[in-house]
């Protein structure tokens, strides 16, 4: 997360990839590499949300939280040490964006953990998926983007869609369900107040400076319930965490250099079907109608506003 990580909604900050290479000419190729490499984003957080929650079963979210980082960093400075070309990347234009943004990447983060901890990883998901609609909302007042009539009633419709899956007063309303929204709403709020900061700066800044944010604001949270020893099992899945989030970053760059956002777009929500199918296996998950039928509502207006933004962007 060219580096169009700071202009699209995501999960993650973009780690540092061959950006350098030259871009294929032929856009079809260009569509089918793309979409290739974005179902490795696919698989690769499919398994690294199925691993957060495997996990949690013995570590806690901030210590997880905070090691995904720490990882993270650690993989970046060796590819530093082996790659010295990447250091020409490491440019901080703007060092108090790449702190806001970092540390709304960092909380975001935490409580985006926390969430799929708690509920079932599909609800979930199907939560954080309201960022493109929270980004189109927050744009008004933030960057006074005027949204049309056909855009205003997307966005009405997402939300419609967050009430069908929130429940609010019914059973299954869960506290964790309002940490995944806001979860959404402050990586929503990192994307708009840090557009092309990416683009300027290089996504291997961006991620580093994210990755240093994310340990200073979640290793507060880990100090206190940090436990040692973990089993070979707990290892293995903290490992998997990182591993994995790095995978599906490299994915994200790659597929977004190469593809066009709209071919792209229908296919990052494969990632809900995947991860119903494995949580239902491997956690006996089931999600109920109600995450289903405002999961479809949320995807159909992202999918609709996303349209709708590309649309005006070529008439400007």
């Amino acid at each position: 997360m060219p580096s169009h990580e700071s202009d699209r909604p995501g999960p993650d900050p973009l780690p540092p990839s061959d950006l350098a290479a030259p871009a294929v000419k032929s856009a079809a190729t260009d569509n089918a590499a793309g979409a290739s490499w974005l179902m490795l984003s696919v698989l690769t957080s499919t398994v690294m949300a199925l691993a957060v929650k495997w996990a949690a079963e013995e570590i806690e979210t901030g210590v997880i939280v905070t090691l995904r980082a720490v990882g993270g960093l650690a993989i970046c400075l060796v590819a530093l040490m082996f790659f010295p070309r990447l250091r020409t990347q490491l440019r901080f234009s703007a060092p108090g964006l790449h702190i806001w943004r970092g540390a709304l990447i960092g909380v975001s983060t935490q409580f985006g953990f926390y969430t799929m901890t708690q509920i079932p990883l599909a609800t979930a998901t199907v939560l954080f998926f309201t960022a493109p609609i929270f980004v189109a909302l927050m744009s008004i007042p933030l960057q006074g983007e005027r949204i049309g009539p056909r855009r205003g009633a997307a966005i009405a419709a997402g939300f419609l869609g967050v009430l069908i899956v929130l429940r609010p007063g019914a059973d299954g309303f869960h506290f964790a369900m309002l940490t995944g929204l806001f979860s959404s709403v402050l990586f929503a709020l990192a994307l708009l107040s840090s557009r092309g900061l990416a683009n300027r700066d290089g996504a291997f800044a961006a991620y580093i400076s994210s990755a240093v944010m994310t340990i200073i604001v979640a290793a507060p949270v880990a100090a206190p319930v940090w436990s040692l020893p973990w089993s070979a099992a707990g290892w293995i899945a903290l490992s998997l965490v990182t591993v994995t989030a790095m995978a599906r970053n490299i994915g994200d760059i790659q597929a977004y250099r190469l593809a066009d956002a709209g071919v792209l777009a229908p296919l990052t929500y494969l990632r809900l079907i995947l991860i119903a199918i494995a949580s239902y296996f491997i956690f006996d998950e089931t999600p109920d109608r109600y995450a289903l039928i405002g999961g479809a509502v949320i995807i159909a207006a992202a999918l609709y506003i996303a349209r709708r933004e590309r649309l005006v962007k070529r008439r400007a």
